[in-house]
């Protein structure tokens, strides 16, 4: 559990350092720095949040994966994007940027890249039924 956390984490940073950087080199200056930071830090916690329920409910019945899933996403959706108006909204360096969503847009592809890719390397193996024997044979 502990090593996804820390591989989501790194992942985001990762994601801001090689985006983020290059981005204020390139003419975003400062603000696609703090505004590239900001996004991530705004989808990492969701996204944590949903990478350990996913973990729990992978050993649990079909009908509670089914539920993580569906409320997952819902979850995530709505901390980003409520935490983001607030930061448009509410906050003067954000206000009337429309540059801050398309890097929130960003950040949360690439951690929701990262958080299904985790939860898809996590999930327990099932080894594959053995053929029956008997019925058609094939050969001569």
């Amino acid at each position: 559990m502990k090593r996804c956390l820390l591989l989501l984490a790194g992942g985001a940073a990762a994601f801001w350092l090689l985006v983020g950087l290059p981005a204020r080199w390139l003419g975003g200056g400062d603000q696609a720095l703090v505004f590239s930071g900001t996004a991530v830090l705004l989808c990492l916690p969701p996204m944590a949040a949903t990478l350990v329920w996913a973990q729990w409910a992978q050993r649990r019945a079909p009908q509670d994966q089914l539920v993580m899933v569906m409320a997952g996403t819902g979850v995530r959706v709505a901390f980003v994007l409520v935490g983001g108006m607030v930061l448009y909204l509410a906050v003067p360096y954000f206000k009337d940027e429309i540059a801050f969503w398309f890097w929130v847009l960003a950040a949360y592809l690439c951690t929701l890249a990262l958080e299904v890719a985790l939860t898809l390397a996590g999930r327990p193996r099932t080894v594959p039924a053995a053929p029956e024997r008997g019925g058609v044979s094939h050969g001569a």
